[in-house]
């Protein structure tokens, strides 16, 4: 596919790089995988294969290393590929999409080992404050069929049909490189992981872009692999951090106060758990300072920034 380049990020992926990387080589499109500072077992997955490899000697995140990737590529085209997500079919549809006018970016059906669609993580509807806050409340886990997190999974979806939806997973995202460009790429701001993705697809909406499912380009998915490799202690830091900030950028005073003050609850309630779990303090320190982060994106929002709705 002429048109068409794929960008693979990776962190500690050698497990997963092989067949993500044969199914990519298939469809003939040029790739390149930016290593973000993992393990050299990554990297002698990669070398050998004809692609080509950037290795980062520090972690730049996956908005950077996405970045990174494009800017190495000249097609107009890139399709954003998790190292856990393997191709089957329907590259061409995907391009198809990006093709329409006013059209940024199109993803597909990502479907699980058994090859059952992945409803709830492959299309969402941008998260509004109601769907933060249930989600740090453990509401959505508790009450998976409640009705804010019906429309914020998109529970409803027809998997079979196209649709234009607003955020499609970034695991198997095809965006065009002009629209990459008018937006100024993936905010890299948002570190090392979350929400990123997502950001990228409210900007593209709010900036009058239209975006696609399409759901007979096919991709198998296993998910997690690494974030699973991210510490337990930093974990939360960082997906709080950037739920944070996804929240000061993009929502008013009043939806920037929900999700701020349900960050706090949230993390009392887990840092009271993990405290009885685990019998170690370490919980007061990590929770702590999350809710030194949400006091702060509160008080003072997104410093230096003006946000981008109101």
């Amino acid at each position: 596919m002429q048109d068409v380049g794929i960008v693979v990020v990776a962190y500690h992926s050698a497990a997963e790089m092989g067949p993500c990387l044969d199914a990519a080589l298939a469809t003939g499109a040029e790739i390149v995988v930016v290593d973000n500072s993992s393990c050299e077992e990554t990297a002698q997955q990669v070398l050998g294969r004809g692609v080509r490899l950037i290795r980062n000697q520090v972690n730049k995140g996956f908005a950077g290393a996405v970045n990174q990737g494009i800017r190495s590529l000249s097609t107009p085209y890139i399709l954003l590929l998790n190292p856990d997500a393997v191709i089957k079919n329907g590259l061409d549809a995907l391009l198809a999409a990006c093709k329409r006018p006013g059209v940024a970016a199109a993803g597909g059906m990502l479907v699980d080992s058994r090859g059952l669609p992945q409803a709830g993580f492959m299309v969402r509807c941008f998260p509004t404050p109601a769907a933060l806050a249930f989600e740090v409340l453990l509401i959505n886990r508790l009450w998976p069929g409640n009705p804010v997190n019906w429309q914020y999974r998109c529970l409803g979806l027809d998997c079979a049909a196209p649709s234009e939806v607003e955020q499609p997973a970034g695991a198997f995202l095809m965006i065009r490189r002009d629209a990459w460009e008018t937006l100024g790429g993936f905010d890299e701001r948002y570190h090392p992981v979350w929400f990123e993705d997502v950001d990228f697809c409210r900007r593209a909406v709010a900036h009058g872009y239209r975006i696609w499912f399409v759901p007979s380009a096919v991709a198998k998915h296993t998910g997690g692999h690494s974030v699973s490799k991210i510490g337990v202690e930093k974990k939360p830091l960082y997906w709080y951090g950037n739920l944070l900030r996804y929240a000061a950028v993009h929502y008013g005073l009043a939806g920037r106060a929900v999700v701020c003050l349900a960050v706090v609850t949230g993390s009392t309630l887990r840092m009271m758990a993990e405290l009885v779990l685990s019998r170690s303090l370490k919980p007061i320190a990590v929770y702590g300072r999350v809710m030194a982060l949400a006091a702060g994106y509160l008080l003072r929002g997104v410093p230096g920034e003006v946000r981008r709705e109101s």
